[in-house]
């Protein structure tokens, strides 16, 4: 952990300690310390300069479901990846009874494997897929050995991931329930995210709480708004709050 953000990460074991209603709000840069890059870090999906975001359309699943899927599974499955520090953490906090949800932008449900039990996924999810004319429900394990073009054998359509692909609306029982948890907390913990990518990161303005904490390496549209800013390991200072409540 850097030494010059110690007493800020102090102040947020602090404010976790004295909260009643905790929620975290997390991007693609939680899931970087297991091997998973994000889109615009260093390494990450944009670092060529080049926008993927055609690979993980609407158009490109429906038009080119070939490339789709070959971008798909190269790019957005990692099967062996595991929770870091900061899932786990999280998952202690919950069972402590302070977290009271974990709202994601990421798909690959590292927070539930983790142990977390209330994960509102804004993007939806890798492990679950479906039948795009029946609506037939198959996880992961069926898609990865079903050929190039996950097919359903039930009606003969096309699978697709049960994912927010570019062109497609959030869907708007997660985004209400994130709406409400947030608003709720007395505490919103942000960390990995942008908060560039809407409306995502306009859940951000229903905050009512006291508390605004932000753990990201590179500023925000919101640095001003928060009360904390940590541009340290996610993992590390999260590990570091959630030791601080069992000690």
């Amino acid at each position: 952990m850097k030494p010059e953000y110690a007493r800020e990460v102090e102040r947020l074991k602090a404010i976790v300690a004295e909260a009643e209603r905790v929620v975290f709000f997390g991007g693609a840069g939680v899931s970087t310390e297991s091997g998973i890059p994000d889109f615009r870090g260093q390494g990450g999906l944009y670092a060529d300069g080049e926008s993927k975001e055609y690979y993980l359309s609407r158009e490109c699943l429906y038009n080119e479901p070939e490339k789709f899927y070959r971008f798909f599974r190269e790019h957005m499955l990692y099967p062996y990846a595991e929770p870091n520090d900061a899932h786990v953490a999280l998952a202690r906090l919950e069972e402590r009874g302070v977290l009271t949800a974990v709202v994601t932008q990421n798909i690959d449900g590292l927070h539930q494997m983790a142990g977390s039990s209330k994960v509102i996924e804004l993007h939806g999810t890798a492990a679950r897929y479906y039948c795009t004319r029946c609506r037939k429900r198959y996880g992961k394990e069926y898609v990865q050995g079903a050929g190039e073009v996950p097919m359903c054998p039930e009606c003969g359509a096309m699978i697709r991931p049960d994912v927010v692909l570019y062109g497609e609306a959030l869907p708007g029982f997660a985004f209400a329930e994130a709406a409400d948890a947030i608003c709720d907390a007395d505490v919103l913990i942000v960390g990995g995210s942008s908060l560039v990518v809407q409306p995502a990161a306009s859940l951000i303005d229903v905050f009512q709480g006291e508390h605004l904490v932000i753990i990201n390496h590179t500023p925000t549209p919101y640095d001003g708004l928060a009360e904390l800013i940590i541009r340290d390991s996610i993992g590390e200072v999260l590990r570091a709050v959630a030791d601080g409540m069992e000690s």
